[in-house]
């Protein structure tokens, strides 16, 4: 079986497009995906691009009548303006790279109804709620949705860190 880094942005609505696509493309030939989603923001910026929404008016324009004339291609449906959008892509990030690291659901399923979420259904993909709902529907366990995140904060909270880690061994 062939493997395939996969690297995307859980807020891209270019990714929510090809997403049936690449799965059927990735089953067809048999890949075993490797999911990477990536910071696009901080991308941005240090590959000199400019987002969205600073870019050119007309630039804007465009890329809404692209997504529109894009998604009515491939039969999908999208809100080219979506309510929660730019949104914080790190929770729906963090639950994807602890859904693939505990195995056992649809990776493919869990990556397109995050996506689907943001731009089809306009629910905000940074709540937990959301999160917990795309996984669950992937069958994955929901509480992968806490993966990733900081419980601890600063030097005072070292101790509570280290009970912590102590009971769950």
């Amino acid at each position: 079986m062939a493997k395939l880094d996969y690297y995307f942005s859980t807020i891209s609505p270019y990714t929510y497009l090809a997403g049936p696509r690449f799965s059927t493309l990735a089953h067809a030939q048999g890949l075993e995906v490797n999911w990477k989603p990536i910071d696009i923001v901080a991308l941005y910026g240090r590959t000199g691009g400019t987002l969205p929404g600073e870019r050119h008016p007309s630039r804007q324009s465009y890329r809404l009548h692209d997504l529109s004339r894009q998604a009515d291609k491939f039969g999908l449906p999208i809100h080219v303006e979506p309510a929660f959008f730019p949104t914080n892509p790190a929770p729906a990030s963090y639950a994807i790279i602890a859904a693939q690291k505990a195995g056992g659901g649809n990776m493919h399923r869990l990556v397109q109804d995050i996506l689907t979420a943001c731009w089809a259904e306009q629910k905000n993909i940074a709540e937990d709620a959301v999160i917990k709902a795309a996984l669950e529907a992937a069958g994955f366990d929901p509480s992968l949705a806490d993966s990733g995140l900081a419980l601890f904060w600063g030097q005072d909270r070292l101790e509570e860190l280290e009970k912590h880690l102590s009971e769950a061994m």
